[in-house]
């Protein structure tokens, strides 16, 4: 979900340890930590840390928040060492990932896929035991979906790759809403459903900058596949069933006027930003002038902003 810096030298040529295969410290520490992507990382709890205070309709056990968020951070990150111990052959051939830990040989495969089983183990048991069940059962399946459903089965097979596999990325909204009440709600079904919808039209304008990338190790994503104008049709489509879905909660009796307040204000900004890149696409933009980075930009301001009114909500009903 994030563009990687990419140093000055060939795609495909994977950088090596210093002579005698040393390897300082600390850079081995950051070399772990970049393995469990972060910046993504934040996106999850973004959308989980919110659900509990809907939950609770109010402020959850602060302990309970604390455990459910490095349970959370644990399960991705292994998820995400996993995916790249299993892509680390395209990942060695693409510019924005060329400087992953796998790639540049700061961590060996071996190492690489030890640390992600040993995280999805110690993140599943760290729920049962310290959350609930329920939630270590939804942590693993999210962990096995995007490992084995996205990484293995979709990503390389199909341009409805990001659709499906998306699935992962929405199953934290469920894990926090299960981490207070051990139940499921359609409340959380409906934020699911926000997250499901959310994801193709944040992705695809990346992938729509970076298509050369995954055109040249055979990655099937709807921008390598389709015209820009299919794949903006695709996003304005998604984008209005998202915004209509968000709608959902306060007239279903979970969220109150503030929410709906942000949710329409956000989602009218992100249908005129959806609906200009397609303008664009129509009008045979390419490159710079197609502008799909902004959309991009935007999803993630508006997902935050989304789940903030999720948490700020229940203190002004």
């Amino acid at each position: 979900m994030c563009v990687t810096a990419v140093e000055s030298r060939p795609a495909g040529v994977a950088l090596t340890p210093s002579p005698g295969g040393h390897r300082p410290f600390g850079a081995r520490v950051k070399a772990f930590v970049a393995l469990t992507k972060p910046r993504i990382i934040e996106l999850l709890l973004i959308t989980t840390v919110p659900v509990m205070f809907l939950a609770a309709q109010g402020v959850p056990d602060l302990w309970l928040v604390l455990t459910t968020t490095i349970g959370g951070y644990l399960s991705a990150g292994g998820a995400n060492a996993l995916n790249m111990y299993i892509d680390r052959d395209i990942d060695a051939l693409m510019d924005r990932t060329s400087q992953r830990p796998l790639v540049t040989g700061m961590v060996s495969p071996r190492e690489c896929l030890a640390f992600g089983i040993a995280l999805a183990v110690i993140s599943t048991v760290w729920f049962g035991l310290l959350v609930n069940w329920l939630s270590a059962a939804l942590s693993l399946g999210a962990l096995l979906f995007y490992v084995v459903v996205y990484t293995m089965l979709l990503k390389r097979r199909t341009s409805q790759n990001i659709v499906w596999g998306g699935i992962a990325g929405c199953m934290p909204v469920l894990i926090g809403w299960s981490a207070v009440t051990n139940s499921m709600s359609w409340a959380a079904v409906i934020l699911f459903a926000v997250i499901f919808f959310w994801t193709p039209p944040h992705y695809w304008p990346l992938s729509m900058k970076v298509r050369d990338d995954y055109a040249r190790v055979g990655v099937p994503m709807l921008p390598v596949v389709a015209t820009n104008r299919v794949v903006a049709r695709q996003i304005v489509l998604y984008s209005w069933v998202m915004v209509i879905v968000s709608l959902l909660l306060t007239p279903l009796g979970y969220t109150g006027w503030f929410y709906t307040v942000v949710a329409v204000l956000t989602g009218g900004f992100w249908l005129w930003e959806a609906h200009g890149l397609q303008s664009r696409a129509k009008a045979g933009a390419a490159g710079a002038k197609l502008k799909e980075m902004r959309l991009f930009h935007w999803s993630i301001t508006y997902v935050s902003l989304l789940f903030v009114a999720v948490a700020v909500d229940p203190f002004l009903r």
